[in-house]
């Protein structure tokens, strides 16, 4: 049976990344192929219940009910996507059943509490995933309104989908419980008595119509596109274990769903419990425990891209605090080392090479954001080195002069955002007129954007240039290394977001940055804070690692079994499918 092989890696198959969803995909895959639920050579053959479809839809015809439609082009041999089970036949969407069209209602008839009949839009379509059925709506429809204005009334059954906008790439069908009037911005598909709503609806469902759409600015469904989609019919009975097979099987997924989802707030609450008890650590022994009962379980804590960053965040924290690593009371204090950069300074004033600046107020108690430990202190950027905007404001196209055989790169903001640490790119190349109007920062400085990309941080891999919305700091010869800065930057930056105006284009100034409190710990701790981080960081990009291989070996799991499936002839078809005028799309919306 064809669906052994599915049961057989079903839970694998759940386990690997989107893995659930692709599962859905599958199964409705298998299902509008025949290939799900085996044939039964005692079922009516599928050309019998055609006959029947016939037969009714002239009859409604007669009765005036539905338009007699247009003949459709046959069905070419190198039109069909796979190859039809015993017992089935071609047919074309509109075969099946007909149009369920919209009308437009005028405000003033629409919200009667107590109307007769329901009056559904694309909104009341948002129901949950595993709900299929409209049993009521925000708005009602009288028959005296629906006499009035000619619009049509649709039987249960009916099935519902958008038919313009954005709306139809959310993939959604629904089947209308009641008697019922439409929005015009829906189209549904009433089916035939001799079609099983249900399996219809799994047809639909199956059905990408984002590929049948036209239009950009306001996509559309057009009526004639869709009747002329190429479907397999099968006999009656088969529709109806094709339903029970598909709705045990959707069910199995929403089970594992759930479960996955419940394990994954457990695994998060845990996760953060975790790094919040690091974090609150109050004793070095206190912490020595935390993060031991962290490293001993780091395989199971962090299984997510958002669990790894959240520890190098934490890992950034405790080294700002002075708590990643130990003090060492034969450490020279880091006030002889701000002692030592202000004499450094003092002596670059008189040779002309910096600027003096204006003296910064002193730092109160009160204002400082936490204790650090014995021998650190806290001081401002000003104080430690180099501090200034960049002056570059010509971009390439606007003063290509400027740029026209140019050797001397020019950084922006993007960047610096794209660059995790190390800026390696560039925006374009000064020549040397440029690099007058400019101001060349060595290569070590580190950067940090005040507009567009707000407090985004990164140390300069080259000499180069940048405009005014980056800010430099070129620490001085005694520190001779920016890293503990940038780690310092990325722990504060959600504060320095919070400066930055509601407008369209944020921005925060220099002044801000000035006034920015940096913990300061001596140099030698400073050192080993800086290989500490680097040792961990190291560490958290082998658990993405890792994690990237699991997922990739979960995808290529998927696609084995996939390939798996095609081999015993389950996905015959399928190159033609793709090559196919009228092809079928497989829904990546599958549970509605």
């Amino acid at each position: 049976m064809t669906t052994d092989l599915l049961f057989k890696h079903f839970h694998l198959l759940a386990d690997t990344p989107g893995g659930v969803q692709k599962l859905r995909e599958l199964i409705l895959q298998l299902a509008v192929q025949g290939k799900l639920v085996p044939q039964n050579q005692k079922d009516a053959p599928a050309s019998e219940l055609l006959e029947e479809i016939e037969a009714e839809k002239q009859r409604l015809v007669n009765e005036g009910k539905i338009k007699k439609q247009k003949q459709l082009p046959e069905i070419k041999p190198e039109e069909v996507p796979f190859e039809l089970p015993e017992g089935w036949e071609w047919g074309k969407l509109i075969n099946v059943g007909y149009w369920a069209l919209g009308s437009g209602f005028p405000l003033s008839y629409q919200g009667i509490d107590k109307g007769d009949y329901l009056f559904c839009k694309v909104g009341d379509m948002n129901l949950p995933e595993n709900e299929r059925y409209i049993r009521k709506t925000k708005n009602y429809i009288s028959k005296e309104i629906l006499k009035k204005i000619k619009a049509k009334i649709h039987p249960p059954g009916t099935i519902i989908f958008p038919k313009i906008g954005g709306a139809i790439a959310t993939n959604k069908r629904r089947i209308l419980a009641k008697y019922s009037a439409i929005d015009n911005n829906c189209l549904g598909v009433t089916p035939f008595n001799a079609v099983n709503t249900d399996w219809l609806f799994i047809q639909l469902l199956a059905l990408d119509f984002t590929q049948y759409q036209s239009g950009t600015s306001l996509p559309a469904l057009s009526q004639g596109v869709l009747a002329n989609i190429i479907i397999g019919v099968p006999p009656l009975r088969e529709q109806h274990r094709i339903v029970s097979k598909v709705d045990q099987l959707m069910a199995l997924c929403d089970e594992l769903e759930a479960k996955k989802e419940k394990q994954q707030t457990t695994h998060t609450r845990l996760n953060k419990s975790a790094l919040h008890a690091l974090r609150e650590s109050r004793t070095r022994d206190e912490l020595i425990h935390n993060w031991t009962r962290i490293k001993n379980n780091f395989h199971h804590l962090f299984t997510t891209p958002e669990a790894i960053q959240e520890l190098r965040s934490t890992i950034l924290q405790l080294a700002v605090q002075g708590r990643l690593v130990p003090q060492n009371p034969d450490d020279e204090p880091a006030s002889m080392l701000l002692e030592k950069i202000r004499e450094e300074k003092k002596q670059l004033i008189k040779e002309g090479q910096i600027k003096k600046q204006k003296p910064l107020p002193e730092i109160r108690p009160e204002e400082v954001p936490f204790e650090v430990p014995q021998g650190w202190v806290w001081v401002r950027f000003q104080d430690l080195g180099i501090f200034g905007r960049g002056k570059s404001k010509h971009r390439p196209r606007n003063d290509p002069v400027l740029y026209k055989d140019g050797n001397i790169p020019v950084v922006q903001t993007g960047d610096i955002a794209r660059a995790n640490g190390h800026v390696k790119t560039y925006t374009g190349l000064y020549n040397q007129k440029g690099l007058s109007q400019s101001t060349l920062w060595p290569k070590g400085t580190l950067c940090i954007t005040i507009a567009a990309n707000i407090a985004d941080s990164a140390i300069l891999s080259f000499d180069s240039c940048f405009p005014d919305s980056v800010v430099g700091f070129v620490p001085s010869a005694y520190i001779n290394d920016a890293r503990y800065f940038d780690y310092f930057m990325r722990t504060t930056k959600k504060d320095l977001l919070s400066y930055a105006p509601s407008t369209a284009q944020k921005n925060i100034n220099l002044g801000i940055l000035n006034q920015l409190l940096i913990p300061l710990p001596p140099q030698q701790e400073l050192k080993r804070i800086v290989a500490k981080v680097d040792h961990l960081m190291s560490f958290c990009e082998e658990l993405e690692s890792n994690l990237f291989q699991s997922q990739t070996d979960g995808e290529k799991l998927m696609e084995a079994v996939v390939a798996e499936l095609s081999e015993q002839n389950i996905m015959t078809g399928s190159m033609r499918m793709a090559n196919a005028n009228n092809h079928l799309p497989v829904s990546s919306a599958c549970s509605g």
